[in-house]
Parts: C-alpha cells; sequence; structure tokens
C-alpha cells in the first residue's frame, strides 16, 4: 500500500464528492461544507502531534481529536451537535479512505475513541438551570443603575467607561444571540480573536460574527442591546474600527501586541524600549492605534461571575456562562442570517434606523436621552457610530 499525505487523500476525496454531484443530488455542497472541517482538522494533526502521513494516523490522534471538540463545545465555542458533526465528516472521510484503499482500517470507528465527543442530551445541552426572568431582570437592573450613576455622579472617566462597558455586557448577553465564543476571543482558535467595532452597525442594527457555521452571520440587536452599547462605544471612544469591543486589559498582553505591531512597523527593539518608557503600553495602543486583543471567554465568564455576585445572584453555585443566562424563548437563530454584501432582510425600518442622541448635563457619556431622531447612512462614519453622538 502506497503511502500519502493525509492533505493530499483529502484533496481527492473532495475532488470526487464535487464531482459525484451531476444531477443536483448535494454531493457537491456536501464537498464544500466538509471542506473547510476536513483542513482543519489536517491543520490541527500537523501542529499538535506533527502528524502528515495517512498511514500514521492512529486512533490515539482521533481520540485527542474527540476530546478537543469537547473541549470547544465545554467552553462555548461549538454546540455539541456541532462537535459531533465534525467528527462525523472526518470519520465519513476515513471510511473513503479504507474503501478505497489507502487505509485498512477507519480508526475513527472505534466506539471507545467516539465516547470521548461532548453527549448527545435531549434539550440544550448549553442550557444552564436556575436562570428565571426575575433573576435576569435583578441581574439587569443592578448593571443598569451602576451605569447611569456612574454618568450622572461626578465619578471619573474610567469608573464611567467600566460601569458602561458591563451594562454593554450583560445587554448583549440577555437580549440578543450573539454567543461568547463569537464576542471575545478564543485561545485555541485562531479565526476567533473577539468582535471588533468594524463588525457593528448601529443604522442596521446588526453585529456581523463568526458562526457555529464557521461562516460570517449578522445577528440583529434590539434596541435594547443597541442603546447601552453606543453608550458605551462612546465612553471607550476606540481609535480604530479594528478595536475590540471588550479589550482584554492584561498588561504584558497589551505590551506583546503593541511590541509585535511595532516590530512589523519597522522600529527596533530600541526604539520600542524608549516609547514604553514614556508611555504605558495601553497609552501607547491608543496613541498609535494598535487594537490590543480582546478577552478571553473565559475572562467573560469572570466578569459575568462577579456581577453576579455583586447583584447577590448565585446560579447552584457555579459560573454563569453567557449562553446560560440568555433568555432562550426566543428561538435559537432567529436573529441571525448568513452575512451578504447587502442582507436584505437585516435592514432596519426608518424606526429601526432612528438615533437616540445621548445629551449630558453631567458630562459626557450620560444615559440621558433627548428626543430621537432620524439620521441618514451617508451621515454615519466609518465606524458605523452617528456623528451627531457626542464625543467624550
Amino acid at each position: 500500500m502506497t503511502d500519502i499525505a493525509i492533505a493530499d487523500a483529502v484533496d481527492g476525496y473532495l475532488e470526487r464528492k464535487a464531482l459525484g454531484d451531476p444531477d443536483g443530488s448535494g454531493a457537491g455542497t456536501y464537498a464544500a461544507n466538509a471542506e473547510s472541517v476536513l483542513r482543519r482538522w489536517v491543520d490541527w494533526l500537523d501542529a499538535e502531534h506533527d502528524l502528515r502521513s495517512l498511514s500514521a494516523l492512529e486512533t490515539d490522534q482521533m481520540r485527542a481529536y474527540a476530546e478537543t471538540l469537547r473541549a470547544r463545545t465545554d467552553e462555548g465555542t461549538y454546540a455539541a451537535s456541532t462537535a459531533r458533526t465534525y467528527y462525523a465528516v472526518v470519520r465519513a472521510f476515513l471510511s473513503w479512505c479504507v474503501r478505497s484503499g489507502l487505509r485498512d482500517t477507519n480508526p475513527a470507528a472505534v466506539e471507545d475513541v467516539a465516547a470521548a465527543l461532548p453527549p448527545t442530551v435531549d434539550g440544550d445541552a448549553d442550557a444552564e438551570p436556575g436562570w428565571t426572568a426575575d433573576r435576569r431582570h435583578v441581574l439587569e437592573r443592578h448593571v443598569r443603575e451602576r451605569a447611569i450613576a456612574a454618568t450622572s455622579e461626578d465619578r471619573d472617566r474610567e469608573t464611567r467607561r467600566d460601569r458602561l462597558r458591563e451594562y454593554a455586557l450583560v445587554a448583549l448577553f440577555l437580549y440578543s444571540d450573539v454567543r461568547g465564543s463569537e464576542l471575545f476571543r478564543v485561545p485555541r482558535d485562531d479565526r476567533r480573536t473577539g468582535a471588533v467595532w468594524d463588525d457593528v452597525d448601529f443604522y442596521t442594527g446588526t453585529i456581523r460574527v463568526l458562526g457555529r457555521s464557521q461562516r460570517l452571520e449578522e445577528v440583529l440587536l434590539s434596541a435594547a442591546v443597541r442603546t447601552p452599547l453606543r453608550r458605551y462605544r462612546v465612553a471607550l471612544d476606540p481609535p480604530s474600527n479594528d478595536w475590540p469591543l471588550f479589550p482584554t486589559r492584561h498588561a504584558p498582553s497589551i505590551a506583546r501586541r503593541v511590541r509585535e505591531v511595532l516590530r512589523a512597523r519597522g522600529h527596533d527593539a530600541e526604539a520600542i524600549d524608549t516609547l514604553l518608557a514614556d508611555a504605558t503600553a495601553t497609552e501607547l495602543a491608543r496613541e498609535r492605534s494598535i487594537a490590543p486583543p480582546a478577552i478571553t471567554t473565559e475572562g467573560a465568564r469572570s466578569v459575568l461571575k462577579r456581577l453576579c455576585r455583586e447583584a447577590g445572584l448565585e446560579v447552584d453555585g457555579d459560573s454563569p456562562t453567557p449562553r446560560g443566562v440568555r433568555d432562550d424563548s426566543r428561538g435559537d437563530g432567529r436573529y441571525r442570517r448568513e452575512a451578504t454584501s447587502a442582507s436584505p432582510a437585516l435592514r432596519a425600518s426608518v424606526m429601526e434606523r432612528s438615533i437616540v442622541v445621548s445629551a449630558s448635563r453631567e458630562g459626557p457619556g450620560s444615559i440621558v436621552d433627548v428626543p430621537a431622531r432620524v439620521v441618514r447612512s451617508e451621515e454615519r462614519d466609518a465606524g458605523g457610530e452617528p456623528e451627531a453622538d457626542p464625543e467624550p
């Protein structure tokens, strides 16, 4: 039996599937959907196991892959059904390899290997018990009142920004279909680096995210989300549109990013040290428009846990997740569509495009509102924020 590279075998498999659809049976569509799954699996084998030979693939690597999919499910990146689908795609490919004489056995078909996958349960495997409408109201009221107090009292700018950040974060958890892995950085997935302000369009009332399908999707944001998110953006005042919605505050991570970008821009080590001697990494990032990393999914859970504790809420003593806090009574996926250049289904009505312009007697970033007015889409700046909104 002639040994071949796994990547070459995948090429052959996808080509066969794509060409085997002369009558629209769906094989071509399957090939297109399976390609991204198989390519990432090949890259994972190379990176994690230094494995490229098809004949060298064993059950140990497939068990590790199943465990990785389960870990991604536990952290909220994948649904259990998605993880099992990805594994099924790889298993089908390896079955084809056996039928084609490229392998003697299928290492993904071993029962105890597949047992490492996340279990399939009735209902929503990600749902968390204990969250009721009353509990959600308590959490939302807690962060809203703190945000109002911070913007109406004589508080420093950083405190106002922090409170508005928490309010926007909770509003996204409670009142949108956006998942934590779509908003925040997932350390083990280099495609999930966190949502940035360029992804938010206040005029269509949507946010563009990388969905579980691994395709870009647009998720509708209700007014209950848009208003606190807009207030937070004014307070944050991001210097560039690639700035994360929720940037990390981990100083070493920010400093590492600043050094990487400055080196890429042609600064040598001595010049970078000089710049960092005169300013903090956070100050330099803003001054040079160097977007810091977004907070991680685990970091967001820590923030949520702290807010719940401060609001006097505990859910079975466990750390709550964004998924568990969200009200899913509307049905998951109802407010999301695959992103297109036009996305007419998500175009907002004239009322949806009405912008509530904040006016503050107490200073920039106040939550106090004046009557709404309609702002034409041509008037927005490159970041999707209305020019009529006050600058902090």
